[in-house]
């Protein structure tokens, strides 16, 4: 993985398909997401008091032929559809 090149930009990740699992539970992927926290528009707080973000995702393969998966937080907010608009914090 070559940290130089990604760059963090809002809402959006990665998840990098393991080399190597040295055990059973070890995961599959690993990654990151910058998830922008002052605008906290399309989140749905659960009765668990959890904050719920949508994720899509996208098959991509690296300079170096490794597989990932890019991510982006879905904000999209349909024409009529309720925003939680409360301060979660």
């Amino acid at each position: 993985m070559n940290d130089r090149k990604f760059q963090h930009r809002k809402d959006s990740g990665r998840l990098i398909a393991s080399a190597s699992k040295r055990h059973e539970k070890a995961p599959d992927y690993f990654g990151e997401i910058a998830i922008d926290v002052k605008d906290l528009t399309k989140v749905e707080k659960t009765h668990d008091g959890l904050l719920v973000f949508r994720l899509n995702g996208w098959k991509r393969r690296g300079p170096t032929g490794s597989t990932y998966l890019s991510l982006s937080v879905d904000r999209y907010v349909k024409e009529g559809e309720k925003v939680n608009e409360e301060d979660p914090f």
